[in-house]
């Protein structure tokens, strides 16, 4: 009997981490090279968390720069457990945290895709975008965590074990953020039809 051919993946996984300690020591080394490398790379990944979890805004852009400050700051302990992408999407929740922890009041989101794109008719368009407006003034006053947990998983489509990551908690209580906040959700919708069945559909 022959013997099985060798599994591809976990020789890429191998190739990989290396590739991302190189990159980070160069960061970390002052390689301006390096640097604008990551920036060009993940930026658009930073770009899309944050505007997800905080809304649009003036506070966008200033954000961005501080979820990089502080992935160049804690390169050095890049250990390469994980893919640098994952650290950069850490970073870039705890720079979210930390935008939160200074605000009394939480800053008002809107939709940030274009959800109508696909329906046949104006009117659905609107009814669309109506909806999902109630649904963001709903995340607007979930409490941090609850938000970020509900935002990355229910929105973003990322699995409990990989918000449990960047969160940096463990997966029972990420369970706990999401099902809190989509109860409160699924509660406040009962009363609006029209939110009512787009919270089914989205959440």
């Amino acid at each position: 009997m022959l013997a099985s051919e060798p599994r591809v993946q976990p020789v890429l996984e191998l190739v990989r981490a290396p590739a991302d300690l190189e990159l980070a020591a160069r960061c970390v080394a002052g390689e301006r090279a390096a640097q604008r490398a990551l920036f060009e790379r993940e930026r658009r990944r930073v770009h899309a968390t944050l505007h997800r979890i905080v809304g649009p805004g003036a506070q966008l852009d200033d954000l961005i720069q501080d979820a990089f400050v502080e992935i160049f700051r804690s390169l050095a302990g890049f250990r390469g457990e994980a893919s640098l992408s994952t650290w950069v999407a850490r970073c870039t929740v705890r720079v979210a945290y930390a935008h939160f922890r200074t605000k009394s009041l939480l800053p008002r989101l809107e939709p940030v895709t274009d959800v109508g794109a696909a329906l046949p008719s104006v009117e659905q368009r609107l009814l669309h975008r109506e909806a999902a407006r109630r649904l963001y003034a709903l995340i607007d006053r979930l409490k941090p965590a609850q938000r970020i947990a509900f935002t990355l998983h229910a929105l973003d489509g990322q699995p409990l074990k990989d918000v449990a990551s960047l969160m940096d908690c463990s997966l029972v209580a990420t369970k706990v953020r999401v099902y809190r906040a989509r109860t409160f959700i699924e509660r406040c919708a009962k009363s609006d039809p029209l939110l009512r069945e787009f919270v089914v559909e989205a959440v």
